[in-house]
């Protein structure tokens, strides 16, 4: 899951500004800061910190999304209304909003964004996308504690629940869900505690009204047992900086995202489940794991099965099978 060449250009364009060996520093203290978890009002401190969070996060940022609504859309294929207007909340620089742009034809963004470096890096990366992105409004705003001035078609919120305590998350997605005209969309880390911050959203927004649309195939509890978690990946290509960044050498990484897009309206019910592992290929067979209407299951397909067989052969953890 590349991103766009105008989007890179972006970043090249404002790293040269700055030299690789302060980048690559710059991101390595933003790393131990979130990870240390302490005053969440000094995560970014300065400009140059602000490029560094860009090269690190946007290329993972920007591929999680990007699968997440790219799944999420090909579920609304046939009853889904067109969404003209993106409200990208905790947008950091803007990574969601340009995936966004790459899939649905947005008419007006805005973007909400706490950290004054953020946004100004964000404004001006979004100078190089599309008359929507360089028309984005981005306003200020701490979610946590401040009403969202806004309101979109399509609500997006990527790597932001995870940044506050349970009660905040709750009262920050019924926010979320209150500013979304058609649609909502939460990506979190594909690991345990972003998924069962999915999961305690999920629960919430049903009880509000809301509609699942992806990943689940249906409105009932998780059947996830509580020793495993729900989570997908998309791979994503490194460029040199971006390695540099992360301090890596493999010119891929791996970025493991939990979802959940939400609804004002039901859907049709499609048979079928959602890929929960990747498939198990053996001479003649394939075998996947399925979360469906009944449950979580598994199911073999054999050469005998024909198309069906060749498909699932191609499929990957996070793809719908009918």
């Amino acid at each position: 899951m590349d991103m766009p060449e105008n989007l890179r250009e972006a970043l090249v364009t404002l790293t040269e500004e700055v030299s690789s060996s302060r980048l690559v520093e710059e991101a390595r203290r933003i790393s131990f800061r979130y990870r240390d978890r302490g005053d969440p009002q000094q995560f970014i401190q300065s400009r140059s910190e602000a490029l560094a969070y860009a090269v690190a996060r946007m290329p993972a940022t920007y591929g999680a999304v990007s699968s997440a609504l790219a799944y999420t859309l090909t579920a609304l294929e046939g009853w889904g209304e067109e969404m003209a207007s993106l409200l990208d909340v905790g947008a950091g620089t803007g990574a969601a909003t340009w995936a966004a742009d790459g899939l649905v034809a947005l008419q007006k963004v805005v973007c909400v964004e706490r950290e004054t470096m953020m946004r100004q890096i964000g404004t001006t990366i979004m100078a190089f996308g599309s008359e929507a992105l360089q028309n984005a409004m981005w306003i200020e705003c701490d979610i946590a504690s401040q009403p969202i001035p806004s309101r979109g078609d399509l609500v997006i919120a990527s790597y932001v629940l995870n940044e506050l305590n349970v009660q905040s998350q709750a009262e920050v997605s019924e926010k979320l869900w209150d500013c979304a005209e058609k649609l909502l969309l939460i990506v979190e880390p594909g690991t345990p505690e972003g998924y069962r911050t999915i999961e305690r959203v999920r629960t919430i927004l049903l009880q509000r009204g809301a509609h699942i649309v992806a990943p689940c195939p249906h409105e009932n509890p998780c059947p996830m047992l509580e020793q495993d978690w729900c989570h997908f990946s998309c791979r994503i290509p490194r460029s040199q900086l971006h390695r540099l960044s992360k301090g890596g050498e493999a010119p891929y990484e791996d970025e493991k995202y939990a979802y959940v897009a939400l609804a004002r309206e039901r859907g049709p019910l499609n048979e079928g489940g959602r890929i929960l592992r990747h498939p198990q290929i053996a001479k003649g067979i394939v075998r996947i794991q399925l979360c469906t209407e009944e449950g979580i299951t598994w199911k073999t397909f054999s050469k005998r099965d024909g198309e069906a067989y060749k498909r699932v052969r191609k499929a990957k953890c996070g793809d719908w099978v009918e």
